[in-house]
């Protein structure tokens, strides 16, 4: 039974092997505060791929076009094409049942923006309503481009929120109020503020037929931008936006006349395979990262085993002589085993509150590209120390198992 007597001899015994107990534990210790460290580290790059991928929708495709790179059909490369509403159209068409929201957008670089005596160079672009979810933008005030705007081709702006501390310094609220694009007044119909900051609410937006009519761009327009409708998983999803999109650029190339084999003159930005990719990476280092720690826990433990043992040769005559007494061998054990778990227990809790509290106290001030409050959940961490206990026992459960094969008189004449 494991009572106040059997807690003594433990100390007692620590103390006379003090310095390979501390040795000891202290690699048990490192062990476990370096894997709460390291996973805390890979937590923290989840989260910092996570929040880049909230500034837009998380399952968004864009779609451009860049001069083409392959000769074909007695066309040189380097010739420049541009995407027109027939090719929104069609493709709104053919994938009517996979598309959730979609939108064309016209652009016209460094425009200049007034009210008043205010004024600055910002972008101007034609969108569709559905743009406001594939950007994941947030209404300020007021409202964003509706469907009427775009069949009347109303002469009505969302700016953002940087242009209206810019342009309308002392006004609270701008909407209804008029401004100037290139001279062609406009009407202030929202506000709207954009998780990307500062750079992403320097832009105007207007009805896409508006862009195109005052703008005199035709039927042209920049790009494309796309969500699909969710699939059962992850996986499934992205084989999906995958299909959609060599679809998509197979018609384009069709309908342009590009060759089948250039993958320059087709832009294309699908985020779900770049969070496919980055979590692949985030896997990987993660499993690195518990590989390590696992390795440097595994070191302490065979390190408590060695303890165990030199603890069990220069103990041997002492547990001869409780076999003389009649000691049972499971005691024996018993009295082994409790202080590898002592060990262990002591060293590897050490470890996990120092792992934490260094999360808890660095983890709120690391805010880097890529890398956003690293930290760890504690069940996990908790669950490891538990493993590592289990571990020690297993370690400590070997020189036991000698130390109780002893035979009396063979003990008792050890030097």
């Amino acid at each position: 039974m494991f009572n106040i007597e059997r807690w003594q001899e433990i100390f007692d015994t620590i103390r006379k092997n003090k310095l390979r107990t501390f040795l000891t534990g202290l690699s048990v210790a490192s062990g476990i505060f370096i894997l709460v460290v390291l996973l805390g580290v890979g937590q923290g790059m989840q989260n910092g791929i996570s929040k880049e991928f909230e500034d837009d929708a998380s399952n968004s495709i864009w779609v451009w076009t860049r001069p083409t790179s392959v000769e074909y059909k007695g066309l040189n490369p380097g010739r420049m094409f541009t995407l027109t509403n027939e090719d929104y159209d069609f493709i709104q068409r053919k994938h009517k049942d996979q598309i959730e929201f979609q939108s064309s957008r016209v652009r016209i670089w460094s425009a200049v923006v007034s009210h008043k005596k205010e004024s600055g160079s910002y972008s101007i672009e034609g969108i569709f309503p559905d743009f406001q979810l594939i950007e994941n933008e947030d209404m300020v005030s007021g409202r964003y481009i509706n469907q009427n705007d775009i069949e009347e081709r109303g002469k009505v702006a969302i700016i953002g929120y940087k242009i209206k501390k810019d342009l309308f310094k002392t006004i609270e609220d701008p909407t209804g109020l008029f401004i100037q694009l290139n001279d062609i007044p406009f009407k202030v119909v929202g506000v709207y503020s954009d998780k990307g900051g500062e750079r992403e609410e320097d832009r105007v937006f207007i009805p896409s037929t508006t862009a195109q009519q005052v703008f005199n761009r035709g039927q042209t327009i920049n790009n494309l931008s796309y969500t699909l409708q969710p699939e059962d998983n992850f996986e499934a999803t992205v084989a999906k936006s995958e299909e959609f999109v060599a679809s998509m650029t197979a018609y384009l190339k069709s309908k342009h006349v590009i060759a089948p084999e250039d993958e320059r003159a087709i832009g294309v930005n699908n985020s779900l395979e770049n969070a496919k990719r980055f979590y692949a990476l985030i896997f990987m280092i993660k499993a690195f990262f518990w590989w390590v720690g696992v390795c440097t826990i595994i070191a302490g433990v065979v390190g408590v085993s060695n303890i165990m043992l030199i603890i069990v040769k220069e103990r041997t005559k002492e547990i001869g002589i409780r076999k003389a007494l009649g000691a049972y061998p499971i005691s024996i054990i018993g009295m082994i085993l409790h202080e590898a778990i002592f060990v262990t227990a002591i060293a590897g809790f050490t470890g996990l509150i120092g792992g934490l509290l260094l999360l808890e106290l660095v983890g709120p001030f690391v805010e880097t590209e890529f890398i956003a409050n690293p930290s760890v959940n504690f069940n996990v961490a908790l669950t490891t120390v538990i493993i590592l206990i289990l571990a020690g026992a297993i370690a400590g459960f070997f020189p036991a198992w000698r130390a109780a094969r002893i035979r009396p008189i063979v003990a008792l004449r050890d030097e």
